[in-house]
């Protein structure tokens, strides 16, 4: 059992790539539309002020560092004098607290120099994740500011790429009644899904259901089930339409009869005409489930080797 649905592609990973610094962009390091790996460098925002930063950020870590030893040394005399009673308690709490202000200036500047240390990093703007590359909302020479609005590109993940295909919740409940009264046999976790693509073609890989919501759309009444598909030749772009072909189970004891060959008695009944043994034409009382292509799907009322009219 089948079901044809509509849906939409969208890339497996997207990241709008943003300055996390205020400065002018020098360089761009990439080709627009192209293909770039996670870590590739894309632009470098003007280093000097930053690098400069981080200099001074050096300099005054190495002299709060140069202010501990003298401390230190401070306190250790004190601490033998006052055995001999020969400095006052006063003066070596002070001795000991001042060595604690300079270890805490020193907890400080490394604080401040691994921060200038990571903003001068940030001048490098590298991709996020593996994908194609859109273009360059700007260029050199612009003037960017951290975590601006406007995003510099977009890099999406087209391998593989998802399908969000949408299905109704009334044929949601009926499989899951079918399954129920056990004429359906579900697929299993491993569920294949078939495309086919706006010009009519059909999709050549096989995709695999990835997971479905847990909530029905109060607008639509259709909830969201999503597809990966490997997509190599990247022949699948994002925001294409689709036609997906979802594997919802196999209906055992079943048949599939021509809708063309099943009329209705007055009594409202589904009646398809068959062939006895005899070679004499009767009628018989079909119990239809779903249509699948131009057929009815039946359930009760045919047999193996039955001649239908």
């Amino acid at each position: 059992i089948t079901a044809e649905l509509p849906g939409r592609t969208n890339a497996s990973f997207t990241a709008e790539v943003r300055p996390q610094v205020a400065g002018i962009i020098r360089e761009r390091h990439f080709k627009e539309g192209s293909e770039v790996a996670a870590g590739d460098s894309l632009y470098l925002i003007d280093p000097a002020p930053y690098q400069a930063a981080y200099d001074a950020a050096i300099a005054a870590r190495q002299k709060a560092e140069a202010a501990v030893p003298s401390a230190e040394a401070k306190v250790e005399r004190y601490q033998s004098l006052a055995k001999q009673n020969a400095v006052a308690k006063q003066d070596l709490d002070d001795a000991v607290a001042t060595l604690a202000q300079a270890r805490a200036t020193v907890a400080a500047a490394l604080a401040d120099e691994q921060t200038a240390k990571i903003n001068l990093a940030y001048t490098h703007i590298t991709a996020p994740i593996a994908g194609r590359i859109d273009k360059s909302t700007l260029t050199p020479g612009a003037l960017v500011t951290a975590g601006q609005a406007t995003a510099l590109t977009t890099i999406r993940t087209l391998e593989p790429i998802n399908v969000d295909i949408t299905q109704s919740s009334r044929r949601l409940l009926d499989l899951r009644q079918a399954i129920a009264a056990g004429r359906v046999k579900i697929a299993g976790d491993d569920v294949r899904v078939r495309l086919r693509l706006e010009n009519g073609e059909l999709y050549p890989h096989t995709g695999r259901l990835a997971f479905s919501e847990g909530n029905v759309s109060e607008t639509t009444g259709t909830f969201t089930l999503r597809a990966e598909f490997p997509n190599p030749d990247r022949t699948l772009l994002p925001g294409m339409y689709v036609r997906a072909t979802v594997e919802e189970g196999v209906a055992e004891n079943s048949w599939l009869v021509p809708q063309r060959a099943v009329t209705r008695n007055t009594k409202g009944e589904a009646v398809a005409m068959f062939v006895g043994a005899d070679d004499k034409v009767e009628a018989r009382v079909l119990k239809l489930g779903s249509s699948i292509g131009n057929n009815w799907l039946v359930g009760e009322g045919i047999a193996d080797g039955d001649r239908v009219v």
